[in-house]
């Protein structure tokens, strides 16, 4: 697995940051939308200390806040004090080394590391919550950045939760899986959901065709699918010190379909061609079909094969692709139809489309020019239907994060608002936050936030309004 992620590693924005710090009044170029109040947090692994043998997925979560105001930002980071981050910490040396595995010396009372919480933070049910596929939620305080423990809403839910919840703009409800449900590397996943008030309403478990790594899923206004693809978990591989995850894909990609009002009895299964999805753009209903636009990948990046081999790196970049499910067909394929050649990652939309069609989606792009195979250095626009709506890219070596939406009022129109993306700048070897209108992507930022440090290169995002 090592010589798998070798070369996303020595990526210079890859890197840990070694502080944390607060910068109260940041330098502005251009002029600040005075609409744009709120703070914009980011999530991303930050290593507290190397690890031998640790993936980049594993690392320490470290948060970014970008907080807007009346035309000034500012800015504060911090280490998710994890359970895990505290006793390396106390000990002064990393004592697990991803996926559950202890390094040599740690000590015999500490079972499992609790998590890293470096993948995603949304604010629901007036909590913010820093997220990792592994574990339970954790509470954030909003502005220390404080980590205020594990989120179980009262002990209604245990055991692992999606980095990628879908709230329904419609209802505010949070809806969430898990898989690893009944253990590690278990064919097991649970979903449930909670409502606008922070109530779980439902709690619920079924068996995948096999143990996959799930990272993403999709909600429609009436069904919930899984997505099981060809990133397989092994105990046993595990056990024999070889990759706990690795790329099978004659295991064959499936989907689960469910109604949301249903159970787990009333699953049916869809197949297709082998391939991986990390992230779900959006998914609606059209009469008897789902539609879902996904960033496909043809073999899975990062993952090596069982026996240790390397993925094609030709293969092993995401597209942007539309699944169609046809729900009264007579069939159990779903189709997989590329929308776009173009290299991408990190689809968003106006949340408030969430579930349903959409007329604006933006994701971040890799430069077909230059030599940098996973570098995204761009912001891509399209339409409801998959096409161009414009382009921007970066300067030569220039990085860019997941692009988030922010709308200009809550009654605007789809897409009318702002796109916030950190951008890590090459040649200064700091980062700045770019802000974006949102439908103009092509005249480029309209503000950027200069900061004097560099913001790793990380997972995912979400502005939270003043209000």
């Amino acid at each position: 697995m090592l010589d798998q992620v070798t070369t996303e590693m020595t990526r210079p924005n890859l890197a840990p940051i070694p502080m944390e710090c607060d910068a109260p009044l940041l330098k502005v170029s251009g002029e600040l939308p005075r609409e744009l109040n709120g703070t914009l947090y980011r999530n991303g692994p930050n290593p507290q200390f190397d690890a031998p043998g640790a993936h980049w997925f594993v690392g320490d979560g470290m948060l970014h806040a970008f907080h807007l105001e009346n035309g000034r930002a500012s800015y504060r980071n911090r280490w998710v004090r994890t359970p895990k981050w505290l006793a390396e910490h106390d000990a002064g040396r990393a004592l697990f080394g991803g996926f559950g595995r202890k390094l040599p010396g740690a000590p015999a009372g500490i079972t499992d590391d609790g998590g890293v919480a470096n993948t995603n933070i949304i604010f629901h049910g007036g909590k913010l919550l820093a997220l990792e596929e592994g574990h339970l939620p954790t509470e954030i305080e909003p502005g220390t950045l404080d980590r205020l423990g594990y989120c179980d809403y009262k002990g209604a839910i245990k055991g692992p939760f999606t980095a990628h919840p879908k709230i329904d703009p419609v209802t505010g409800e949070m809806v969430f899986f898990g898989y690893n449900a009944a253990g590690p590397l278990t064919p097991a996943l649970s979903y449930g959901s909670v409502n606008a008030s922070g109530v779980v309403t439902r709690f619920d478990r079924f068996e995948a065709p096999y143990a996959s790594m799930v990272h993403d899923f999709i909600v429609t206004e009436n069904h919930l699918l899984f997505p099981i693809l060809p990133i397989t978990g092994s105990m046993e591989r595990a056990m024999r010190g070889k990759p706990p995850y690795a790329w099978e894909p004659e295991k064959g990609a499936y989907v689960g379909v469910m109604k949301r009002n249903g159970s787990p009895a009333d699953l049916v299964w869809f197949r297709a061609e082998s391939c991986y999805v990390f992230h779900v753009m959006n998914a609606w209903e059209e009469g008897n079909r789902i539609i879902a636009d996904v960033m496909q990948f043809e073999e899975a990046p990062l993952f090596p094969h069982p026996d240790g081999s390397k993925t094609d790196p030709q293969k092993s970049r995401a597209r942007y692709c539309r699944w169609t499910f046809d729900l009264a067909g007579n069939t159990d394929r779903f189709t997989q139809t590329y929308l776009d050649d173009l290299t991408g990652e990190f689809p968003r939309i106006d949340d408030r489309r969430a579930g349903y069609a959409n007329s604006h989606g933006w994701y971040a792009c890799a430069n077909p020019d230059l030599p940098m195979f996973g570098a995204l250095s761009g912001i891509v626009h399209v339409d409801g239907k998959g096409k161009r709506l414009g382009k921007y890219l970066l300067p030569s070596g220039d990085t860019i994060s997941e692009p988030v939406f922010v709308e200009r009022a809550p009654d605007a129109a789809e897409g009318d608002g702002w796109l916030l993306a950190a951008v890590w700048r090459a040649r200064e070897n700091r980062s700045d936050l770019a802000v974006f209108n949102a439908q103009d992507i092509e005249g480029g930022p309209v503000a950027l936030v200069h900061l004097g440090h560099r913001v790793p290169d990380g997972f995912h995002g979400n502005w939270v309004g003043a209000e």
